[in-house]
């Protein structure tokens, strides 16, 4: 990190907060709230360049507006929003959205910034006695001088700032810090999350994970669909006839399915805005996905990779010892029987999973589990619902292909959820590829894959449930074909509705207390799995109803 230039907005992040910084500079993550929108507005005049900038004895600086510049010396980037000379002198205005402190003065954080601007201002060969700060809110001008204490302490700052960034990982988060709740990185940050689990804070976690987001991912299934975009809206057309339209600020992941083109300025579009795409078979096979530049975070990817080589071994029996859980709760709660002794038989095998010595011991365990759970799969099913329950008895569970109208919308259930977990893992900045419990093969999204395994029983086996014990699908939604069983198009898009429900359910999260989606949860058991691999954390631990 030596060689790079920390822009003085970063080293404002850093004075408000470390981690913030760390996780916005090192590892290249933003999201944007209500507040960084405000002062996007705020900033919407002073971020348009104007006005001319000579050097010292080369012309008069009257006035000029974004204007950046660089010190060596220093280390440091800056655009200045505003420079306004002084007779033969400059003072750098850096606008903020809010207002000071209580007392007048300015926050330490815009403090930092706006005195680096004039120190490189200086360093360019400028007179720069003062600075100042325009709080927007408050619409009053607030003055720093650039004392020697004042120099120091920013000196100060910019190293210490450059200490943290040559870090392996962040800083822990702060302890119930107020900043945390108003921060558009709280989701991405999980303080109090990320304190509970080292037992930094004795309180439950506040409600810090912000609401699901607006976006939503979209499907195209339509065969021989086009997907392009128009003025900032994904469009959906088939022989030039409009079938779908979406503001691109609202599209989260593009799936489609089959038999459909996409434009290369759609393809730009959603790779500029962080919108992975997405192609599956008309079954809902994924066949392979794409996204833009890849996360800065070079370092998570290599702790991965690490962990990967060593076999992550804990990790992997928290994962399986959590879906044997979940899908014991299922049972316990939905089947029309006697089923006791598999319960307690499960209850003993996600302990075994725990405390598994090696990869051949917990595959062992899996396997076993998995037959007793899916041997006890029709006990669940309505007895009434055209006799799908006995089918699947005889046949069990299987995939490849389907071969009843139960395995038929299981398979393409885990396909969505594996489908939304490569999306998940690759917003973090972590590889899919690169599994702990699934081993990689080419094409394979291993590490979606063991993500997967706690939420098959508590997703994809309830949505299934669902919609055959409610006779939301029946036969009729079937295709059957040598012996293989498919979803219908009229079916697959009643399982997709489905689907997209359950993962917009709340629920009150088992170990951090507060009502949670599982659409946000998935995003979270994908952040704290990263927090282990970078050793912030010490364990995973699985998302585990009761």
């Amino acid at each position: 990190m030596d060689s790079d230039l920390i822009p003085a907005r970063m080293v404002n992040e850093y004075v408000y907060c470390p981690r913030l910084f760390y996780l916005e500079w090192v590892e290249g993550r933003f999201a944007d709230n209500d507040d960084t929108r405000l002062g996007q507005q705020v900033h919407r005049k002073v971020d348009v360049e104007s006005g001319a900038a000579p050097l010292p004895g080369e012309g008069d600086l009257r006035a000029a507006r974004a204007v950046t510049l660089s010190s060596d010396d220093l280390g440091v980037i800056a655009k200045v929003d505003v420079i306004q000379g002084d007779g033969d002198s400059v003072v750098p205005v850096d606008f903020k959205k809010g207002g000071p402190r209580s007392d007048g003065t300015p926050w330490p954080a815009d403090e930092a910034q706006v005195c680096l601007q004039a120190l490189v201002l200086r360093d360019r060969g400028y007179r720069c006695d003062h600075a100042e700060l325009y709080y927007a809110e408050t619409r009053q001008r607030v003055r720093v001088e650039l004392s020697p204490e004042r120099i120091g302490w920013v000196r100060d700052v910019v190293a210490g700032a450059r200490a943290v960034a040559d870090r392996a990982r962040p800083p822990l988060p702060l302890v119930d810090s107020p900043k945390c709740v108003r921060c558009s990185l709280v989701g991405l940050c999980l303080p109090d999350e990320v304190n509970a689990l080292l037992a930094r804070r004795q309180q439950p976690p506040r409600r810090l994970v912000p609401r699901d987001p607006d976006q939503r991912p979209v499907y195209v299934t339509e065969p021989g669909a086009f997907v392009g975009v128009r003025g900032g809206r994904l469009e959906v057309t088939r022989d030039k006839a409009k079938l779908a339209s979406f503001r691109m600020l609202d599209v989260a992941q593009l799936a489609v399915f089959g038999r459909v083109q996409i434009s290369t300025q759609a393809l730009q579009e959603c790779f500029a805005r962080g919108i992975p795409v997405l192609w599956l078979s008309s079954g809902g096979w994924l066949h392979g996905f794409a996204q833009g530049q890849p996360p800065k975070y070079v370092e998570l990817r290599r702790r991965q990779t690490a962990v990967h080589a060593q076999g992550g071994n804990g990790i992997a029996g928290q994962i399986i010892a959590g879906k044997i859980l979940n899908c014991r709760t299922l049972l316990r709660r939905n089947a029309r029987g006697d089923v006791t002794g598999t319960l307690d038989a499960m209850k003993r095998l996600a302990e075994q999973a725990r405390t598994a010595e090696n990869f051949s011991t917990l595959l062992g365990v899996e396997g076993t589990a998995a037959r007793l759970y899916f041997a006890a799969f029709p006990s669940m099913v309505n007895p009434g619902a055209d006799g799908l329950a006995a089918e699947f008895s005889q046949l069990g569970r299987n995939r490849r292909p389907p071969p009843d109208p139960v395995n038929a919308p299981l398979s393409f259930c885990y396909s969505m959820l594996t489908k939304d977990l490569v999306a998940i893992t690759l917003g973090v900045g972590l590889d899919p590829h690169l599994g702990i419990y699934h081993r990689s093969r080419y094409g394979r999204p291993a590490l979606a894959l063991d993500l997967a395994e706690e939420f098959r029983p508590l997703i994809a086996d309830s949505v299934v449930l669902g919609l055959i014990n409610k006779g939301e699908i029946t036969t009729a939604d079937f295709l059957r074909r040598a012996g293989a069983v498919s979803l219908t198009p009229d079916g697959r898009r009643t399982v997709l509705r489905a689907y997209e429900r359950r993962l917009d359910t709340e629920i009150r999260h088992p170990l951090f207390g507060y009502k949670i989606s599982y659409r946000r949860v998935l995003d979270l058991q994908a952040r704290l799995l990263a927090a282990v691999l970078v050793g912030e954390i010490p364990q995973y631990t699985p998302m585990v109803t009761r």
